[in-house]
């Protein structure tokens, strides 16, 4: 487990270190974009240096790959998420999460609220 400045929580000998300031503005994060299964709605947002981020805060649309060819697919549920048993119930795209498509059943790779695009992987079952 790791604290605010990134180093570890523990020293080599099992003892606590302290922590000795806190977070500095860059180490900040932000609300997680938790994006729902809906009309497409984006948000641009500024990260460290000249980049920009586009998080997608609803969409509909997914690039689904199957054998070595991708489609563009409309995203009708999601079926499974790892990262929270909650996100399922509200229709909360996640890396990870198994979504029903136009395309079948497949499984996000990409990170919506970092990309802003939703890519996945058909998934036989």
């Amino acid at each position: 487990m790791k604290d605010q400045s990134g180093r570890q929580k523990r020293k080599r000998t099992g003892g606590r270190r302290r922590t000795f300031r806190n977070k500095k503005r860059h180490q900040l994060g932000r609300e997680p974009a938790e994006t729902t299964v809906g009309e497409p709605r984006f948000q641009v947002v500024a990260s460290r240096g000249t980049g920009q981020k586009v998080r997608a805060l609803s969409t509909n649309v997914a690039q689904v790959t199957e054998g070595g060819d991708t489609t563009e697919a409309e995203i009708e549920d999601v079926v499974e998420n790892p990262a929270n048993v909650n996100y399922v119930r509200r229709n909360i795209i996640t890396k990870g999460a198994v979504i029903e498509t136009s395309a079948g059943t497949a499984r996000v790779t990409s990170r919506p609220g970092q990309t802003g695009q939703v890519n996945a992987v058909v998934v036989d079952e």
